[in-house]
């Protein structure tokens, strides 16, 4: 990396030598860069695919297919069609009263927010446990009345939801703290109403972020493994969704099958990728084109 300074009478630009690094610095860098990422992302990625496809195309279908497979599929694409809504409105919420409003307690909210990111998946879910389960704080009052929530859907997506709530609102937050309120206050002073300032003024500037918060809670909500594995009971065609279905078939070495179904996945993983690159681009071009207008205006 070099800075370049432009002197006072000098025809020529001025790099400043501290922070100027020698080639062979910035190919030992990239080199252990791209190290990394081939063996530690690359390889296991290609192993998963290879593997899943080692015995053909047929056998890969008929993994697919199978009904306990169908099922942790099915399962899956609910628990996320489920908890990422849940997590849209509550992240757009937090975000919105935290990012525009002072408020006793907000420093609180904020904390409970960033829970899920320091306590570990596994003890989220055996606290769903402790609350819901046989013996639990209300497990007697749910027998009575015939309401399962440990060991079936209700629980598995009660910890899904509790592991991906950050996402949303910890990527608006910043962003809508960044764009200020002189907006909002122009369209209340001007007659809109509530809803009509967050359609029109709010929703227009945080879009990209929120779609890129919920790609990465949608992804999270797919791919996890601990929380739902306490709560779940491992019911096969009923309770397991794919990361706890492979984790099944690959104990009961059934290899290809358990790649087949990891494939799926990864499948997922790089779609998300993909989407969200792709809103990342939008955003800085976004951002770019804002800046400009900005100085345009100020120029003017």
């Amino acid at each position: 990396m070099s800075a370049s300074i432009a002197l006072p009478g000098a025809t020529d630009r001025y790099e400043a030598p501290s922070t100027r690094e020698p080639l062979w610095v910035k190919v030992t860098l990239i080199t252990l860069a791209l190290s990394f990422f081939a063996v530690f992302l690359l390889l296991p990625l290609g192993t998963v695919f290879a593997e899943a496809l080692r015995k053909g195309w047929g056998t890969y279908l008929t993994v697919l297919v199978e009904p306990d497979a169908l099922a942790s599929i099915r399962l899956t694409l609910l628990v996320a069609a489920i908890a990422v809504p849940l997590n849209l409105v509550f992240g757009v919420a937090a975000a919105w009263a935290i990012a525009k409003f002072e408020f006793p307690g907000k420093r609180l909210l904020i904390t409970f927010i960033d829970l899920p990111f320091s306590v570990s998946p596994v003890i989220s879910g055996l606290i769903y446990v402790l609350m819901f389960g046989a013996q639990g704080w209300f497990g007697p009052w749910l027998a009575e009345h015939d309401v399962k929530i440990i060991f079936a859907v209700p629980g598995i997506v009660l910890a899904t939801v509790f592991v991906t709530f950050p996402f949303v609102a910890r990527e608006l937050i910043p962003l809508m703290e960044a764009q200020g309120t002189e907006e909002e206050e122009a369209a209340v002073v001007l007659g809109a109403s509530g809803w009509q300032v967050f359609w029109h003024t709010t929703l227009p500037n945080i879009k990209w972020g929120l779609l890129y918060g919920v790609i990465l809670c949608n992804a999270r909500a797919m791919g996890e493994f601990g929380a739902v594995s306490v709560v779940s009971g491992h019911i096969r065609g009923k309770t397991n969704t794919m990361p706890l279905h492979v984790e099944i078939l690959y104990n009961e070495y059934n290899y290809a099958a358990a790649f087949a179904v990891a494939s799926l996945l990864a499948l997922l993983a790089l779609v998300t990728l993909g989407l969200k690159a792709l809103v990342e681009r939008q955003a800085n071009r976004q951002r770019r084109e804002a800046l400009r207008e900005r100085a345009e205006s100020s120029g003017e």
